[in-house]
């Protein structure tokens, strides 16, 4: 079976795992290691007594894809008894996203703050017809979104995985063959890469006891489960070095433009990352004119990215909803693959390590700590408590998504509501710390008749000047 060890961190201050590797004396590839061994939160494991224990070895569990969700999935998985094995085909990964993580996720996921390259705390949104509105007025000191670049973030994540026990796998995930019996294993396939010149890899092979699809949107793990399909939206994304003066302008700042000309159905960035931005769109329905989109995103923005030289040019499909099926058996899909990703806002980077854990801890829980196998109802168990956590966040963000992305006046009254300090407060205390924020009733009653009067007004206007 091949394996790799994984490189160091190199960020800005080049400090987090050189230190964290210090702490854990990682050196290349680690055993699994027992409970004992780590200090980890007590799960409830009642109801994995009536599972079948397994006998001469613990559950084993591969985690196809090195994302945030699968990183944090397989780190869970090690620290709880479980054999993990983590399979990733490009190690420096760098997915075209924006890059934005509430602050509640550095936290939660213990991230040290030298993976951040920008702590954003001013936020400019910018309607079609360039009125802008800064939304960050009632950010308290200690409040920022945090902007990182998703290749280190992504390494980080895998190898605080490797600190704990996972086993790294450089390959390519082609098929799996499902168990012929009842408690059978599972035969995952792939190509392995060893630094070698073989371009295709060399054929191989690992039977594991359950699998957990964290492959992105274009999972083939989903595909061999049959999760049926979902609507995606196409991002495009170009990171570009600016002059120095100009990088200044952008040091905490973040940027939204809104209207037909940057995308018909989502919005176009600027977002700051350590020595440059990244500037993207994305639309769902017009995937054919993405790079026309494009253009005209960076020509919104032409004077403040003046003198900029393009570095990378990024695309990859962002799901727009879950999946019709995402546990079958002894499979289950997380982040991307599972289509965790809020309409409107295209943010999935914390749902998706979110979701790792979640249904790595389910399995932890069901096996009793990798002692017993687990079936569908444990695995099923992740989705009951993420439905019940995030669901209403999903069903918010996709009713805010028909109501303002229909159309350029809907637009305009949804950056002049963003003018309102009630709607910046409740915007970013649902963000930062990912909950449904419950206002107050009367403040929420202004606030639906100041929709109604914006969306009446703006599309007045827009009568008027046809």
């Amino acid at each position: 079976m091949a394996s790799v060890t994984v490189k160091s961190f190199v960020g800005l201050h080049q400090t987090s795992l050189e230190n964290y590797n210090r702490r854990h004396s990682v050196t290349g590839l680690s055993k699994c290691v027992v409970p004992s061994q780590l200090k980890y939160r007590r799960l409830n494991v009642v109801a994995a007594k009536s599972n079948p224990k397994i006998a001469g070895r613990n559950l084993r569990v591969a985690v196809v894809g090195g994302g945030p969700a699968g990183g944090a999935a397989a780190e869970t998985l090690a620290k709880g008894g479980i054999e993990t094995f983590l399979i990733e085909r490009k190690m420096d990964n760098a997915k075209p996203c924006g890059g934005a993580i509430p602050l509640c996720m550095v936290a939660e996921f213990d991230l040290p703050l030298d993976i951040i390259d920008r702590r954003v705390t001013k936020l400019k949104v910018i309607s079609p017809s360039n009125v802008s509105v800064d939304v960050h007025k009632t950010l308290k000191p200690h409040e920022y979104v945090g902007m990182v670049r998703r290749e280190v973030l992504d390494g980080y994540l895998r190898e605080r995985a490797v600190a704990s026990g996972a086993t790294i796998i450089n390959g390519l995930f082609t098929k799996m063959d499902k168990p012929q019996e009842k408690n059978g294993t599972y035969v995952l396939h792939y190509n392995a890469f060893n630094g070698e010149s073989v371009s295709a890899g060399e054929r191989m092979s690992i039977e594991v006891d359950a699998v957990i699809g964290a492959d992105g949107a274009n999972s083939r793990v989903a595909k061999s489960i049959d999760a049926g399909d979902y609507e995606y939206l196409i991002a495009f994304q170009e990171r570009i070095k600016l002059p120095d003066d100009k990088m200044q302008y952008y040091e905490n700042l973040a940027e939204m433009y809104t209207g037909d000309d940057v995308s018909p159905d989502f919005y176009g960035w600027v977002f700051p990352k350590c020595d440059h931005v990244a500037v993207g769109t994305g639309t769902i329905g017009h995937k054919p004119d993405i790079k026309k989109f494009q253009d005209a995103t960076r020509l919104r923005a032409r004077d403040k990215i003046l003198g900029g030289k393009i570095m990378r040019v990024e695309a990859h499909p962002i799901p727009q909803h879950p999946r019709p099926r995402r546990v079958v058996d002894r499979v289950a899909l997380i982040g991307d693959a599972a289509g965790y990703v809020t309409k409107g806002s295209g943010e999935g980077i914390y749902f998706a390590a979110k979701s790792g854990r979640m249904c790595a801890e389910a399995i932890v829980e069901g096996s009793d700590y990798g002692r017993r196998m687990v079936d569908e109802g444990d695995m099923r168990s992740y989705l009951k408590k993420w439905d019940k956590a995030y669901g209403p966040t999903f069903k918010v963000m996709n009713i805010l998504e028909r109501l303002f992305y229909r159309s350029n006046p809907a637009r305009e009254a949804l950056v002049e509501l963003f003018g309102n300090e009630y709607v910046q407060k409740m915007t970013f205390d649902s963000y930062m710390y990912k909950k449904v924020v419950h206002g107050n009733p009367l403040e929420d009653l202004k606030l639906a008749v100041n929709t109604i009067g914006s969306l009446v007004r703006a599309n007045a206007l827009s009568k008027m000047a046809n």
